[in-house]
């Protein structure tokens, strides 16, 4: 019994060793292993800093050095450059990620829109990948959605007071509506749906405006084979669609029918402001000059259009993504729209400032919201404050 005994200890200490020795070589591996993904990190962070300040660099040449490049490259000046980045950290939700700062997520973005180029090409300017630059796209625009509970007003009805010779016939009014066909790319099955008078896809687009030219509301994603009115009795009957108090109205155009709450030109008679533009020919008949004044007021939907599309190079032509992404695009479009109406000073800006005090006031919640059109008819009522209202107009016009 004591030869087994000391024939079994020399046994149990070299197996005790081994494994004592097998513990210190997987102990010097993983060492070797930590130091290995040490050095390796130390040269990646060495090349982030690199590539960091490189595209810092960039953003400060393209952004920050001149307002003239900026303008050429984002559409605006340094300013409200400045303004729109804070606005999208503190409201927007927009924050700064690993690789891009908030100031290169609105450049991207602004580049992408005011020129309508691929991202192989924002890749080449911004040293991005295009990934990246997809990411930072959607993602910008989704924070500039939402600022439309800053940017877009409620109108407020023209008062008595009211200055502007175009507007001051129209006491009552809200703004103007008018619906726009914007070019898009769609699949072959949906061409026949989205294909308008003209031949090619595009989306109709409702907008309203003030005659300070902003945009109060809008609503895309109608096929460019809709009519303006189906799209309007779309828009009142959505829960927060289009709201219309029964003492107030919005100048529309004959594409729309003559109806409580949108009032619409007398058709068959002379309308275009071009067909006024000579001054040979003047207004004949109450209808006539009433036409003439309705077009003249009307035309501030156009103009903001106009300024959309002159400003917005994504919104001229079709632009390379899908039906859904293309109408957040055009929303986005709008708040910076109605962005630079307000910083730049040349649109009015005081008569924003007034219109948000009164906005404020009304938005009190002691007061009682006003009843608002849910339907579109035309009634009596309606056509005969039509004739009256031509009938005042051409005893002031002679």
């Amino acid at each position: 019994m004591d030869s087994n005994s000391s024939s079994g200890g020399p046994r149990a200490r070299d197996l005790v060793m081994n494994h004592i020795h097998i513990c210190l070589r997987f102990i010097e591996l993983l060492v070797q292993m930590f130091r290995v993904l040490a050095s390796r990190r130390r040269r990646v962070e060495r090349t982030y800093e690199l590539g960091y300040d490189k595209h810092r660099q960039i953003i400060h040449d393209l952004v920050y050095k001149s307002d003239e490049t900026c303008y050429k490259m984002f559409r605006m000046r340094r300013k409200p450059f400045e303004k729109l980045r804070d606005m999208l950290y503190e409201h927007g939700k927009l924050r700064d990620k690993r690789c891009v700062l908030v100031d290169e997520h609105l450049a991207i973005t602004l580049h992408i829109l005011g020129h309508n180029i691929r991202n192989r090409v924002i890749s080449t300017w911004f040293q991005r990948s295009g990934e990246t630059v997809s990411k930072v796209f959607r993602r910008t625009i989704r924070a500039l959605i939402r600022l439309q509970c800053m940017l877009l007003k409620h109108p407020v009805p023209i008062g008595p007071e009211e200055s502007d010779l175009r507007w001051s016939y129209f006491q009552g009014c809200l703004g103007a509506i008018d619906g726009k066909h914007i070019p898009i790319i769609v699949r072959n099955n949906q061409k026949a749906r989205f294909r308008c008078r003209k031949g090619f896809p595009t989306m109709n687009v409702m907008c309203a405006c003030t005659l300070s030219k902003l945009i109060t509301y809008i609503l895309p994603g109608w096929e460019g084979s809709a009519a303006d009115g189906r799209i309007l009795r779309d828009a009142l009957s959505r829960r927060n669609g289009l709201k219309v108090p029964n003492d107030n109205y919005y100048l529309v155009d004959a594409g729309y029918s003559n109806c409580q709450g949108f009032l619409a030109p007398f058709r068959g008679q002379r309308y275009h402001l071009s067909e006024w533009a000579s001054g040979n020919h003047p207004a004949q008949t109450p209808e006539e000059v009433f036409n003439m004044r309705h077009a003249k007021a009307r035309n501030i939907i156009e103009t903001c259009f106009g300024a959309l599309k002159q400003r917005w190079a994504v919104l001229r032509s079709p632009c390379f993504y899908d039906v859904k992404m293309t109408t957040l695009i055009i929303i986005a479009c709008v708040v910076l729209h109605n962005f630079l109406t307000m910083e730049v000073p040349d649109d009015l800006l005081d008569t924003v400032v007034v219109e948000g005090q009164e906005l404020g006031a009304e938005d009190d919640a002691s007061n009682e919201p006003p009843e608002v059109i849910s339907q579109v008819g035309q009634t009596d009522a309606w056509t005969a404050f039509r004739n009256n209202l031509a009938i005042d107009m051409w005893d002031s016009y002679h």
